[in-house]
């Protein structure tokens, strides 16, 4: 199977057909053993019923119980044979659906990489859950069609001719079948695509109001609009169970064709082989072998089906992920020289200059106001924010990712090792928090290669997120598991170790949001006064309306309506600005009353 590290290669994203033979491609080896497995394998089913005839006509006349037992000797050998190849086929199989599990997982996830910030602009949260849920495993269920439906094909095509030595009737029936098969079953996989299409997009739809519910619940019980949404979301949800039925009941027919179709085929030659046999064209043996290549040929069929099941589930399933992975990032145009020293950063549609150096909090009484604000300076959104004295989009992207970071609030955080969730794993330049080895607090020669941050370094960033109580709670400190999103952990402890994350990266240019929103207030007035310490003579902007951490700033950019309407200390504000007074004051009240 692919390495957890390997390169999974292009996709083709031509079509879902074409995504399909792409993942096939990519093991040829172990796609063509499969098929060479699971062609033996089916073969080696035909051979019982043809050494079976050999033994009744040959062994079942006296004096004859050698060759008897030597029939029976090679079919008992016949079966472990084949069932040792069962065994084989079914772990290249499973590696090979495996792979190609895997590899779209490494596509996608790599694609979600590449897009950054334009993914929720191009693809619904339901989307891409639906796809990472359900799709990928659909996907690799469709290559059983490399094993047993290419075996399926080669047995049937092996008992025709086994059976054209007994009789070219009966062969004539039993091929027959092939075309009975494309003729029932193919309008049936057409309507099973259609039908899993859209069940498919209104799964999406569903997961994603399932998201919406969730993140604003609090919101709308406070605004009385939760039966509203409960309405409408019970509405959807019937929609898509009314789908998921029609969906089964096409599948139900295919699935009813794979067991009915080859009973029928078993029963008619089965009659005709025995009419033939009554009259004395076949011997008895032969009517035996007959019914026996009927009945192997039974698992052939319904694998047959089920490749044509499965197979119209997998393109409606590629299809969904090669749409997400032909979504492009915006062209990055950026070449010009970005400040070789640091700089301040300007934006002119809300009037915020950030200078460098300094401790800034931008302070707004929507938060959606000051996140704007931190999208545009971070980049992520199109403005005419400068850098010094060039235009921020015109720097190079990988360049205004490595020094500007946005550390915000709710940052995913994945399951591993504490150690690795602080991001201590990785390897980077550090610019000024210490050398890779040695004390954290050295400045580090401005040529020091990329290196991944000691445990001096962990423990200075806990230290200034104030986050050192939860590495001694837990079992085994740096090195405790965490889950994913940290669910084994508060929100506040959540927040803390996001923090300690951004401050071990040490960017240039550091946008919090909100980072101390879910803290208590002795908690919160630790980190501010330790974040300022840890940042010191870096630029560093957050965003809070916490009277603890706005005494800590060195200016204080207050926010109306989206517009720059005061700057200056957080005292000075206090006693000159009313409305920045009163927006701090109600937090002081509610504060108070939380205590």
């Amino acid at each position: 199977m692919i390495d957890a590290y390997e390169d999974p290669g292009t996709p083709d994203t031509r079509g879902g057909w074409s995504y399909l033979w792409w993942l096939v491609a990519c093991q040829p080896g172990r796609s063509l053993a499969g098929a060479l497995l699971g062609s033996v394998w089916l073969t080696l089913m035909a051979g019982t019923p043809y050494m079976m005839a050999r033994a009744v006509d040959d062994g079942l006349v006296p004096g004859h119980m050698a060759v008897l037992a030597g029939w029976s000797a090679a079919i008992f050998v016949l079966g472990a044979v084949n069932a040792w190849i069962s065994i084989m086929r079914h772990r290249t199989m499973t590696r090979v659906r495996m792979d190609a599990y895997f590899r779209t997982i490494k596509v996608l996830v790599g694609q979600a990489v590449r897009l950054g910030a334009e993914l929720p602009r191009r693809a619904d949260a339901g989307e891409v859950v639906t796809i990472g849920v359900g799709d990928v495993h659909t996907i690799a269920q469709a290559l059983t069609v490399v094993g047993p439906g290419v075996g399926a094909v080669v047995v049937y095509a092996v008992v025709a001719g086994l059976l054209m030595t007994i009789s070219p009737l009966l062969t004539g029936v039993v091929l027959l079948g092939v075309p009975v098969v494309a003729l029932l079953a193919g309008p049936l996989a057409r309507r099973l695509q259609g039908r899993e299409t859209e069940y498919r997009e209104r799964q999406s739809v569903l997961t994603a109001r399932i998201g919406d519910l969730a993140g604003g619940l609090r919101v709308l019980n406070g605004l009385g609009g939760k039966g509203l949404f409960a309405d409408a979301f019970r509405r959807d949800s019937q929609h898509l169970r009314a789908q998921g039925y029609r969906v089964g009941a096409v599948a139900s027919w295919v699935q009813a064709l794979g067991m009915g179709l080859p009973t029928v085929f078993l029963a008619v030659v089965t009659w005709i082989a025995a009419r033939m046999a009554a009259q004395g064209d076949i011997t008895v043996g032969q009517l035996v072998s007959v019914y026996g290549y009927v009945a192997v040929l039974v698992g052939p069929v319904a694998f047959l089906l089920d490749m044509g099941y499965q197979l119209s589930r997998g393109v409606v399933a590629a299809r969904r992920v090669v749409r997400l992975l032909r979504h492009e990032p915006p062209p990055d145009e950026g070449t010009a020289q970005a400040p070789a020293e640091p700089a301040a950063l300007h934006d002119p549609e809300s009037g915020v200059r950030l200078r460098p150096g300094r401790l800034t909090a931008l302070v707004s009484a929507g938060p959606t106001e000051t996140g704007a604000v931190v999208d545009r300076l971070g980049r992520y959104t199109p403005s005419d924010v400068t850098w010094g004295a060039v235009r921020l989009d015109a720097v190079p992207l990988a360049e205004v990712r490595a020094r500007i970071l946005v550390a915000d609030n709710d940052a995913d955080l994945f399951a591993d090792t504490l150690r690795n969730a602080t991001g201590a794993g990785e390897t980077r330049p550090f610019r000024g928090a210490g050398s890779c080895a040695g004390d954290p607090h050295a400045p580090a020669p401005a040529d020091a290669p990329p290196c991944a941050p000691s445990d001096a370094h962990i423990t200075q960033a806990l230290h200034a997120a104030a986050a050192n109580d939860i590495v001694q709670a837990l079992p085994h400190g740096l090195d405790s598991q965490i889950d994913a999103q940290a669910r084994n952990l508060s929100g506040g402890q959540r927040q803390r170790i996001r923090l300690a994350r951004a401050l071990l990266a040490d960017p240039e240019v550091l946008l919090a949001v909100e980072p101390t929103s879910a803290l208590d207030a002795h908690t919160e007035a630790l980190v501010a006064e330790r974040l300022r310490s840890a940042r010191d003579g870096r630029t560093t902007l957050l965003t809070t309306t916490s009277p603890l951490v706005l005494a800590h700033a060195d200016e204080v950019i207050f926010l109306v309506d989206g517009k720059v309407a005061a700057t200056g200390t957080h005292e000075g504000l206090l006693e000159y600005e009313p409305g920045y007074r009163a927006l701090v004051a109600r937090d002081t009240e509610e504060e108070e009353v939380a205590r």
